[in-house]
């Protein structure tokens, strides 16, 4: 009900162009420099050799998907990063941004990786079964309560940027930043109060097969599903619950069908700035240097885009006359016992991914004890 129809038709023919263009050209994915969505198309902006500069005054006309719609936190970070960027170039950078639309999320991570489209922000709730590593996301009580000590931590973690990311390379996506876009929440159309109240409680999940282990743990019955379903699946009682960050819930309208709120605090939902690999391993030097210029642009601005929204609307949820919800905030003892739950999944993730999870998980959790001292 609460879908922008207008975008989400261009968006569909956008997507839909781009698949058809992806398979007539084979999954090339060097760079796109007229801006047909897909299409190999050198023209001279790259001369075989990763990275040479060529010149000044090439245009460059580039699209970016995101998993979210306009006003929500992923597109504008998108548009403010396309604006950056054309700033940068004087012009020459044109990058088209694209909200959520008819593809489901693992659908838009394949656009990607095909080299469908250049940039995509992806959560890497919806690579787990690509990237198995990425999965250390869904561990719950894994990353501080201090938002902001979080993100630093996601900025300057080697786990996470050195090798996370040499593994997302080898299925042709390069994560440029990893980014936090709030503390993730409950809500249900119960009290989720306590382990006891999630047994056989349906409740939602990305397509990550240890956010269903993390819920499993407290005996609830989790169900993958996209969120474009998740309103309609709420409301007709197909699931019972989910978990997102404040400011996604009242954008998206979860609380007007669910009449409970937790605030649990569990997790972080954390984003990825994505780039294809082969893509912008053959853009000019110069290019790729305004490109990194402005993720780093880019971090003070995404942590102060999320913050403001989630207070905000937390404040809107509250004063919600109309579609009342009651917020339930967890005591630390409340907190503890799910704790208590979810730290053995840690075991099970690194039993059922392997020797590279247990080495990045543990640096992680290194980096993570490091910033709190």
């Amino acid at each position: 009900m609460f879908l922008r129809k207008k975008s989400l038709l261009l968006t569909c023919f956008t997507l839909v162009l781009a698949m058809i263009l992806v398979a007539c050209g084979g999954g090339e994915t060097e760079s796109n420099v007229n801006g047909d969505l897909g299409q190999d198309q050198n023209d001279g902006n790259v001369d075989g050799a990763e990275g040479e500069a060529t010149g000044s005054d090439e245009v460059y006309d580039w699209n970016f998907i995101t998993e979210e719609y306009e006003g929500q936190v992923q597109y504008e970070y998108a548009a403010k990063f396309a604006e950056i960027l054309k700033e940068k170039s004087d012009g020459r950078i044109n990058i088209e941004v694209h909200e959520y639309g008819v593809m489901s999320e693992d659908s838009q991570v394949t656009l990607l990786q095909s080299g469908g489209v250049e940039f995509a922000i992806i959560s890497p709730g919806f690579t787990g079964t690509m990237v198995r590593e990425g999965q250390l996301f869904a561990l719950h009580f894994l990353f501080t309560d201090d938002m902001e000590l979080n993100q630093q931590i996601l900025n300057t973690s080697e786990a996470l940027n050195v090798h996370l990311t040499e593994k997302y390379e080898s299925f042709n996506i390069t994560p440029l930043a990893y980014w936090t876009e709030g503390a993730m929440q409950w809500t249900g159309n119960s009290e989720l109060r306590t382990p006891e109240d999630f047994q056989g409680f349906k409740m939602r999940t990305q397509s990550s097969p240890l956010i269903l282990r993390s819920y499993e743990a407290y005996g609830a019955s989790p169900t993958e599903m996209s969120w474009g379903e998740l309103y309609t699946s709420l409301q007709l009682g197909v699931v019972e619950g989910q978990e997102n960050p404040i400011f996604f819930i009242e954008d998206a309208k979860f609380h007007e069908v669910q009449d409970y709120m937790t605030i649990s605090e569990h997790n972080i939902y954390v984003a990825m700035t994505t780039v294809n690999t082969q893509f912008f391993n053959g853009l000019p030097t110069d290019i790729q240097d305004m490109i990194l210029e402005t993720v780093e642009e880019m971090r003070p601005v995404a942590y102060e885009m999320q913050e403001r929204m989630n207070n905000e609307l937390l404040d809107a949820i509250i004063n919600n006359d109309t579609h009342p919800t009651e917020v339930i905030e967890l005591t630390p003892e409340e907190r503890e016992a799910f704790r208590e739950l979810a730290i053995p999944v840690r075991d099970f993730f690194i039993e059922d991914v392997g020797e590279d999870a247990e080495k990045i998980l543990n640096l992680l959790i290194e980096e993570i004890e490091a910033a709190q001292n």
